[in-house]
């Protein structure tokens, strides 16, 4: 059988068999629930409500101020509690709607629009999508509405999802695969029908076959191709996932839509056919909560605002000196420096590593063996823009390509010398941003 893959990445120790037998379980609502109105990229949403109001579950708590941005709705009904800034899992503090539950209280959805896309027409659904709040549910956290609006002169041919998840330890989208299979390819049509394409493909590694398999039968009386990749670190890359099954490369400082394609996670199509055809908006999402640092890893389905303690709790509490707490993968996620930080759209996993995992003597100077130019999987050359990051020669790195970094980390991965390449990347990104600023 051929497996589509890419020239360069890595192959880090998966550590997928820590979950990837554990069904989908419900985790526990807990009393109160954290919702920040920053869950996205764009615009930060607005609060609709006020301290001591009663909101039911699904009601619109923050609002939409422009179109690159996605509202934001009550997880459980209960109570507003207060309104102030809290701690965000992107490292800042973020102004969020603090909720006190109800048990089951009223809900407030939207209305069902249906289960087959060929009644329902385009624009509906895409109003859909914007009102429900979905947005990229792999962890870019892009509002979807905006990625299936593309300019007219942008024709889209190809819609990819993305089943990949390469990530080593998470195991979130197999599931759903696996368990809710009929619905996201039922989400996939919805997709496929707003942005109008010839062809959809689904992807996903060598290392799920079950998933492969059971997407095939489902698939097999639909147009939908399911098309199997190697399995390989960061295979899930949309540039690179392109790159791998249509042989089309995004060009510098592009987007998928200028090679006419559009890509979206599982969790996302899974999303869009909840909303469509139950009008249940994005309050809740399959979380990963596993390591070595945790006692018995699992995936729970879990509220928007469940705090990081809560689900770990779930999962049996912590095991020996907890060392690192990241949301996400190891290779691509965030550390966290609390527990006590939401679960947000965006939150795929929750990996709990020992101390002795990851600790390592600081850093050296780079001894320019090219490994990193090997690993970098949109060919690159990472040791030289970490040497300029450390100069500080922004422009310069600029030349070399730093806005084209992925950032997933392959370059540190395999860095003998063990230098925080792809954090200099992301130095460099964020003060050429700030330049840019002040020059307009």
């Amino acid at each position: 059988m051929r497996f589509f893959s890419f020239k360069g990445g890595v192959h880090p120790p998966e550590m997928k068999e820590l979950a990837e037998d554990k069904p989908v379980q419900k985790a526990e609502i807990p009393s109160t629930l954290t919702v920040p109105l920053v869950q996205h990229i764009g615009a930060p949403c607005t609060a609709t409500v006020e301290a001591g109001q009663t909101v039911k579950e699904g009601q619109v708590i923050g609002a939409a101020q422009a179109f690159v941005t996605a509202p934001v709705h009550a997880p459980i009904a209960g109570k507003v509690k207060k309104i102030e800034p809290t701690l965000h899992p992107l490292g800042m503090k973020a102004m969020s709607v603090i909720i006190e539950g109800e048990g089951e209280g009223q809900k407030e959805y939207l209305p069902p629009l249906g289960d087959d896309p060929l009644r329902i027409d385009v624009k509906t659904m895409l109003e859909r999508v914007q009102q429900a709040g979905i947005v990229g549910m792999g962890g870019a956290t892009f509002p979807a509405h905006v990625k299936f609006s593309p300019p007219k002169e942008k024709r889209i041919t190809t819609f990819i999802i993305n089943g990949c998840e390469c990530e080593p330890y998470l195991t979130a989208d197999y599931r759903i695969m696996l368990e809710r299979g009929e619905d996201v390819l039922l989400g996939t049509k919805m997709i496929a029908k707003i942005l109008g394409v010839e062809r959809t493909i689904i992807g996903v590694e060598e290392n799920k076959p079950e998933a492969v398999e059971n997407l095939r039968r489902l698939a097999a009386n639909s147009r939908g191709e399911v098309q199997v990749l190697a399995t390989k670190y960061p295979q899930g890359a949309e540039k690179v996932l392109i790159k791998a099954l249509l042989d089309r490369e995004v060009p510098s400082g592009g987007l998928p839509m200028d090679v006419g394609v559009v890509v979206s996670n599982v969790g996302t199509a899974l999303a869009v056919c909840e909303a469509v055809r139950d009008g249940k908006p994005l309050i809740e999402r399959v979380v990963t909560v596993t390591g070595n640092g945790v006692k018995t890893s699992n995936n729970f389905l879990a509220r928007i605002g469940t705090s990081l303690q809560n689900l770990v709790d779930q999962a049996g509490g912590t095991v020996g000196i907890v060392g690192k707490l990241i949301m996400g993968g190891p290779m691509m996620g965030l550390a966290q420096s609390s527990f006590e930080v939401p679960v947000i759209k965006g939150t795929s996993g929750i990996v709990v590593l020992q101390q002795e995992v990851f600790m390592h003597e600081g850093y050296m100077p780079c001894i320019k063996c090219s490994f990193c130019v090997q690993a970098c999987p949109v060919r690159l050359i990472p040791s030289r823009l970490s040497i300029l990051a450390e100069a500080q020669d922004w422009k310069q790195a600029e030349m070399y390509g730093a806005n084209d970094c992925i950032e997933c980390g392959c370059c540190t991965y395999v860095c003998p010398a063990k230098r925080p390449i792809v954090q200099l990347i992301k130095t460099t990104k964020s003060m050429l941003r700030k330049l840019k600023a002040r020059e307009k």
